[in-house]
């Protein structure tokens, strides 16, 4: 029987393998569930396509629900931050930023924000009168 004491690699090789097992590491085992993970709020395109410039900080509130980050510094801007992750890959990440002044809705920021300049066009375009 081979004693773990008289080989001269077996201590080192031990502790390496408890070190990389305690880390955590990103090599997960086969067959081991992982769970998704939420964390933010979540916004939908729903909620987007509600938020017009103008609104109050009451009503979008209403609307988007509280933000995730409502910086002290910066009380003029509201972050709305939504990550869905499985494991070590991210499935799901929205990203919008609203700024506020004087208590009113001014401008909307981030890949998911709503493009004001667009809809106020089309809305522009339907009032015309036709040509015919």
């Amino acid at each position: 029987m081979l004693r773990i004491s008289s080989h001269p690699l077996a201590w080192p090789g031990i502790c390496l393998l408890l070190t990389l097992a305690g880390c955590g590491s990103n090599f997960g085992f086969p067959g081991v569930y992982k769970i998704n993970v939420e964390q933010g709020n979540v916004v939908t395109q729903e909620m987007v396509e509600q938020l017009r410039p103008g609104l109050n900080r009451r009503q979008v509130r209403y609307i988007m629900g509280t933000p995730l980050i409502e910086d002290s510094f910066h009380s003029d801007r509201w972050d709305y931050r939504y990550l869905l992750r499985n494991g070590n890959q991210t499935v799901s990440e929205t990203r919008l930023t609203l700024w506020f002044d004087n208590d009113e809705l001014i401008r909307a920021g981030g890949p998911d924000a709503p493009d004001w300049d667009r809809s106020q066009s089309e809305s522009d375009g339907d009032t015309e009168p036709s040509e015919d």
